[in-house]
């Protein structure tokens, strides 16, 4: 249940998120909003961090390089959903955001990428994802 919830809450922040950087970068620009947007992220962080002080930094040492890096997608993704906003609207992004991001985690979830635990991807899944292709082509008429 609470990861269903949390879930919800990420997607609807997405989406809210993904609009408002859009009215910003209209006035400032798209990169300059990632930037805005990137430093608020990590003054949110940081404040939760302050009060929660569970010493979890201790093991930063254990994670591969490379996954710190992932910060960095976060501006590829704001600019990203701007970009698709202003040119095809709210409804249309997030539906191929959300095609897009599924048809990367069956790959993630089926190859067993990143160390995650190998699913096997049947019959209806593969349904759901054709539906959810289908419904965006729907939406764009």
């Amino acid at each position: 249940m609470k990861g269903s919830i949390f879930a919800f809450l990420g997607g609807a922040f997405i989406t809210l998120q993904g609009v408002a950087n859009t009215r910003i970068s209209e006035d400032i620009g798209t990169w300059q909003t990632a930037t805005i947007t990137q430093f608020t992220g990590f003054l949110a962080s940081l404040l939760v961090i302050m009060f929660v002080r569970d010493k979890k930094w201790k093991r930063l040492k254990y994670v591969k390089p490379l996954y710190l890096t992932s910060g960095a997608f976060a501006a590829i993704i704001i600019f990203s959903n701007v970009a698709s906003i202003k040119y095809i609207g709210v409804t249309l992004s997030i539906s191929a955001i959300l095609i897009a991001q599924l048809s990367l985690t069956f790959l993630i979830d089926g190859k067993g990428w990143f160390g995650m635990v190998k699913q096997k991807m049947r019959l209806p899944q593969f349904i759901g994802i054709a539906m959810m292709i289908i419904g965006v082509v729907i939406l764009s008429f």
